[in-house]
């Protein structure tokens, strides 16, 4: 049991975030007050849903960002910054993340991609590149097969959905996964969880650490462990694995080798090159790019590399 709990904890689509008290922590009335240090703006889907969202550059090809799960629009700030001489870069909030709406949605794959897809809409995006990561990944995929005509070409960035799991471990993911759970975990485990994410923790990914802990004291914190429970079992439901073969769109995979958390090191174990290789092999114009001394937040923490791939890409 104890190392079935260690790998719920470390599972790419099962992360704790915890709320545990530290004193002098920087405290926020809602995630509306979080400093993203990027200029935002709005845009209403619907009278429901409004997406944050960040926007630079004016290239001639458009970029979304898409994050993965717990994460938010500055996860990308070193890819905006290094590609926002070259292209329209775009990064979203997800509905339930960050400073979007957290409403009580029917979240599902197809709910995210149709998110997408009205915010394409919206603002006028035609043959847009699709740059997701982990959750996100799953996300991008999804709605590649569902509007092909929007999707141009895909960037996959240590991509959920690579990895498949059995009736029963979809089952338990299902089971152990409360709201309670992400709410009461501590912070210990906090800064834990991310540590995993990297092949070495960067002092500049900090502030991601900081943000988790001040997101405690906002008002719209349950809101957001509801979406987290809620995005799990959209993945798990969800899966995409058999229906890579019908992704038409060229497609960039990117993987860090030292990925602690794809595959799922208890569950399954192994190198992330497996999953990686397994997954990309699935698509019929995929290149796949293992990148050395990087984990899970590969494009943070080898974000001048991942930059160059895409530029080229």
């Amino acid at each position: 049991m104890k190392y079935i709990f260690k790998a719920l904890i470390f599972s790419p689509i099962f992360l704790f975030f915890s709320c545990g008290m530290y004193k002098n922590l920087t405290k926020i009335d809602s995630m509306q007050s979080l400093d993203y240090g990027l200029p935002i703006e709005y845009l209403s889907l619907d009278k429901d849903l409004k997406l944050a969202y960040t926007e630079s550059g004016n290239g001639t090809e458009t970029l979304i960002f898409i994050h993965g799960l717990g994460s938010y629009i500055p996860s990308w700030k070193k890819n905006l910054a290094g590609l926002q001489s070259k292209y329209r870069c775009i990064a979203i909030d997800l509905p339930g993340y960050g400073k979007s709406s957290k409403g009580n949605y029917n979240v599902t794959m197809d709910f995210f991609a149709e998110t997408i897809q009205k915010f394409c809409q919206l603002k006028k995006l035609e043959k847009v590149v699709l740059v997701g990561h982990s959750m996100g990944g799953q996300i991008a995929i999804t709605t590649a097969l569902k509007f092909p005509e929007l999707v141009q070409k895909l960037v996959l960035v240590a991509p959920a959905g690579f990895e498949t799991f059995n009736k029963g471990e979809k089952q338990w993911f299902r089971d152990v996964m409360t709201v309670d759970g992400v709410r009461l975990t501590t912070v210990e485990q906090i800064r834990i969880n991310y540590a995993y994410n990297f092949y070495e923790f960067p002092k500049d990914a900090n502030f991601m650490v900081d943000d988790r802990i001040a997101m405690r004291s906002a008002k719209d914190f349950n809101d957001y462990c509801y979406h987290i429970t809620q995005g799990v079992k959209a993945m798990v439901d969800n899966p995409v694995f058999d229906f890579l073969p019908n992704i038409k769109q060229p497609t960039l995979c990117i993987f860090g080798e030292n990925d602690n958390l794809i595959p799922n090191r208890y569950l399954h174990g192994g190198p992330s090159v497996t999953v990686a290789k397994k997954g990309a092999a699935k698509i019929p114009n995929c290149k796949l790019e293992m990148v050395k001394k990087a984990g899970h937040f590969v494009m943070f923490e080898q974000a001048t590399i991942c930059n160059q791939l895409i530029d080229r890409f």
